[in-house]
């Protein structure tokens, strides 16, 4: 592959998973656009203190898929039918295990879940009901991760954007019908939002049905080092999103400490809006993997290299322009969300996506770098980064930093994190960079 095909790779396989990832972000987005008009402030503060545990599920989802997907793509590229297929049909093994135990844990803990998360009598109802409705669609959920990722690493990428996008859009549509013609309240949210995948795997299907794919099920035994082998390479993006779910469950109990159901509808907002811009990240990470995992497997590591370089130009340049919008923005974001045009909620929010955007840059370079490792079957640097960013650093900044500046020291913490994580993984990628060249 020439560096020209390698550029247009890159723009085709990254636009594309920007767009859908941006389309899946939406789920969550629509949710707090629906649910802060509908509900009100009580409503925002039961989305957040429950949706940490989407980020478990998407992330358990993703971590298989990823991994999965990796592994597939490199086999492929170098001609070995049978070892993808039973890395597909391992993927699946694995990934019916977790869609079995959150099915479980959504029938009999949800209870013990909400109110372990902090959820008082105003918001229990609402809190536990969308986490319970959550999990008992989670195997939806992995399930589309899965197909989505291999569809994507099979060579149809627009295929896999498109379900991304159909999803999300149906989403929208039904989060406005069940909340307001249908006056479902928080149940009409979560009903919309467990949908999405269901109809995204539907849009899937002739991919399947017309037998374009080059993945099967296939009847062999179960390979304990290749699960490992999918677990290690998805394991970064499965801290990736559980991370984003950590942080909000740490900071939901430092903001309700410091400023009660309000600051943690505000804060509502701003983790709304971050997964949004961090889907966007994750979308040019997903666009790199196949490629770079595909140039790795057939020993061209210049375009290895040079698919790195594209991804982060295109990280500063998005970044750049996510930081104006908000920073210029803030007031009239903060004022979509704050139906009740409470001023405490408005002044918490318009501070708070100031500072904590400033992670932006750092968090994608983050990303990318962590799939760049994996995608190179070389885990143990991503591990790193996806650990130190998703509990080893932020847990503890965020309580020091709360501590020394309240909530100001709070929106600190994310960014604080990601700069540390960024010129840690610099350097490892400094120490390692004789590996691929």
């Amino acid at each position: 592959m020439n560096n020209t095909n390698c550029f247009k790779d890159f723009i085709k396989y990254s636009s594309l998973n920007v767009l859908g990832m941006m389309g899946l972000s939406c789920y969550i987005l629509a949710d707090t656009f629906f649910v802060s008009k509908g509900l009100g402030i009580n409503g925002l503060t039961a989305l957040n203190l429950a949706i940490p545990i989407y980020s478990f599920i998407h992330g358990s989802g993703l971590m298989i898929g990823m991994g999965g997907g990796t592994k597939y793509s490199i086999l492929k590229s170098q001609k070995d039918k049978g070892a993808a297929n039973r890395t597909f049909t391992n993927a699946v093994i694995l990934a019916l295990g977790f869609a079995i135990a959150f099915f479980i844990i959504g029938i009999f803990f949800s209870e013990a879940i909400v109110e372990m998360l902090g959820a008082d009598e105003t918001v229990f109802h609402m809190s536990k009901t969308y986490l319970q409705v959550i999990l008992l669609f989670a195997p939806m959920f992995i399930l589309n991760n899965i197909l989505l990722c291999f569809v994507r690493n099979d060579g149809a990428p627009q295929l896999s954007m498109t379900a991304m996008i159909v999803g999300s859009l149906s989403n929208i549509v039904l989060d406005y019908i069940f909340i307001f013609p249908f006056k479902m309240g928080i149940m009409g949210a979560v009903l919309a939002t467990g949908l999405a995948p269901v109809i995204s795997i539907f849009v899937l299907s002739p991919f399947f049905f017309k037998k374009k794919n080059c993945f099967h099920l296939k009847k062999c035994k179960i390979s304990s080092k290749l699960i490992m082998t999918i677990f290690s390479s998805g394991l970064p993006s499965l801290i990736t999103e559980v991370s984003s779910g950590i942080v909000i469950i740490i900071f939901n109990i430092i903001i309700l400490r410091l400023q009660g159901n309000i600051g943690v509808a505000a804060y509502g907002v701003i983790a709304n809006l971050s997964l949004v811009v961090m889907a966007i990240y994750t979308g040019v990470a997903q666009g790199i993997q196949p490629i770079i995992s595909s140039n790795y497997g057939s020993g061209n590591h210049a375009n290895v290299q040079g698919i790195l370089r594209y991804a982060m130009t295109t990280i500063l340049v998005i970044s750049g322009i996510v930081y104006f919008c908000v920073f210029f923005g803030a007031s009239q974001i903060a004022n979509i969300f704050n139906s009740e045009h409470n001023a405490l909620l408005q002044i918490i929010a318009v501070t708070g996506l100031k500072y904590y955007f400033t992670a932006c840059l750092f968090a994608g370079f983050n990303i990318i770098m962590s799939v760049y490792f994996t995608s190179t079957e070389y885990a143990l640097p991503a591990h790193i980064i996806s650990i130190l960013r998703g509990f080893v650093i932020i847990i503890p900044m965020a309580f020091l930093l709360s501590s020394i500046g309240d909530m100001i020291g709070v929106w600190c913490a994310f960014p604080a994190t990601e700069l540390l994580v960024c010129i840690i993984g610099f350097t490892l990628y400094l120490l390692h960079k004789t590996y691929i060249t």
